[in-house]
């Protein structure tokens, strides 16, 4: 069983960044996947950004949808057990709930979600 604890989102201007956090614990499989999905208001749930982490420290593989690349960075800090998100030049179509998701061994485990607003 895993548990996924995110950090609050927030109201951000149009250009400005934030980062959102999803700490992780319990029982973790040697290899599985990290994603950060959004869903706008009236939308689907998307993908916005993964990384594979294995028990390996230096391994990861990390990928980005296309509407994202170049502005949001996933990393992961293994001594808190904790996945970053850090989103830079944000724009206002990036108005979303922002959700954590941890997959392996055909188990998904996802977080509440938490809004974030970039409006001026």
């Amino acid at each position: 069983q895993v548990r996924l604890v995110q950090s609050r989102g927030g109201l951000v201007q149009p250009g400005g960044s934030l980062r959102l956090c999803c700490a992780a614990s319990g029982d973790f499989s040697s290899l599985f996947v990290v994603g950060w999905y959004r869903q706008g208001p009236g939308s689907q749930r998307d993908l916005v950004a993964s990384i594979v982490i294995r028990d390996t420290a230096d391994y990861d593989r990390t990928t980005y949808a296309d509407f994202v690349k170049g502005r949001l960075t996933i990393s992961r800090d293994n001594a808190k057990n904790t996945v970053y998100l850090q989103m830079n030049s944000l724009r206002p179509e990036g108005t979303a709930v922002y959700y954590c998701n941890l997959r392996q061994s055909s188990t998904e485990y996802w977080g509440l979600g938490n809004q974030v607003t970039v409006s001026s």
